[in-house]
């Protein structure tokens, strides 16, 4: 089978590459983003491969089926990227991994959490330079503190059983609650109670056209003033303008982003030379208040080898047979 890989960095040409070629594929790599202009770089594929940031939208889903190329494999969970419906019409059939590592998800939020709040990031910036004063580093107890949790599937769970490790009092919000986080002593609650009652905020949902922008100015201000918002689920379930006038006001104590909702076509490059191209990321990531870091929460050695396993299997199977319903199929 000939796979055509793009949004290719070195984390898979470690683990998904080597995983390929030992099926017996045959791994075409490309760097560039899956777009309508870069659909053509699959031509003579049997599949493509995927991963979060790259488009499969109508005019993507439709030059992949004039070509011929009916799986996709999306080495990631989330599919808000996919145009489901299209996929269905043209015979596409689409493939993720659900589940890689949730606790790696987890734990980089709790990372974030940490370090925004210790200020470990301005900490090791003023120590390289051998400045240990302690001014402005000042942070609080996470013990006996209110931890919200929107969306408790697995990555959820893993964060609200740390966050009980800690002492905390964990509130969570979802449709469907979790019978062992409430065993354990999780409190689900409405939304708006959820965030009125919350120091720290953390979204683990997933991203439909229902949620887009959940946390924007009218639920900021529902938030204790002070309160922290930690983002490692998906960019557009927060309204980036309105964090940032609430930082601007300290009705937002911090703001700690592993997704951006326009890191599309942005994330996963090195604008180190040239220059960040988006104005407001750049602003925010000025700002000591703010910890931003590049769509990395997934990446641990155990998530990459999962990644790569289930990949293999999702291609193998929906090539093969094309009625197969393999975990994680999603068309």
């Amino acid at each position: 089978m000939r796979v055509t890989l793009f949004s290719v960095q070195q984390h898979d040409r470690e683990y998904l590459e080597p995983a390929l070629v030992a099926a017996g594929m045959v791994p075409g790599v490309h760097a560039e983003r899956l777009t309508a202009e870069t659909v053509h770089l699959a031509r003579g594929a049997d599949a493509v491969c995927v991963f979060t940031n790259d488009d499969l939208h109508r005019r993507v889903i439709d030059g992949l089926a004039d070509q011929g190329i009916h799986v996709v494999a999306l080495r990631c969970s989330g599919y808000d990227n996919l145009d489901v419906a299209r996929a269905r019409e043209r015979g596409v059939r689409v493939g993720r991994v659900p589940a890689y590592s949730p606790n790696a998800i987890a734990e980089h939020a709790v990372a974030l959490l940490m370090t925004l709040n210790r200020r470990v990031h301005r900490a090791w910036e003023r120590t390289r330079r051998g400045d240990f004063r302690l001014d402005h580093l000042t942070g609080f107890d996470l013990v006996g503190r209110t931890v919200g949790i929107v969306g408790t599937g697995r990555i959820g769970q893993a964060f609200a059983r740390i966050m009980l490790g800690f002492g905390c009092r964990v509130i969570a919000h979802d449709p469907y609650p979790n019978a062992e986080l409430q065993a354990a002593g999780v409190e689900y609650l409405g939304l708006d109670t959820l965030l009125a009652e919350s120091s720290v905020v953390s979204l683990s949902c997933p991203m439909t056209p229902e949620n887009r922008h959940m946390i924007n100015a009218d639920t900021l201000a529902r938030m204790p003033r002070g309160a922290f918002l930690i983002n490692t689920a998906r960019g557009a379930l927060v309204d980036t303008n309105a964090a940032e006038v609430a930082l601007d006001s300290g009705q937002l104590g911090g703001l700690a982003l592993d997704v951006y909702e326009a890191e599309a076509g942005l994330f996963f490059h090195d604008w180190s030379l040239s220059g960040l191209p988006d104005r407001r990321l750049a602003r925010l990531m000025q700002r000591d208040d703010v910890l931003v870091t590049g769509h990395q929460a997934f990446l641990t050695r155990e998530a990459l080898a999962n990644i790569a396993d289930t990949t293999v299997a999702n291609l193998t199977t929906l090539h093969q047979d094309p009625d197969a319903q393999p975990e994680g199929r999603v068309v």
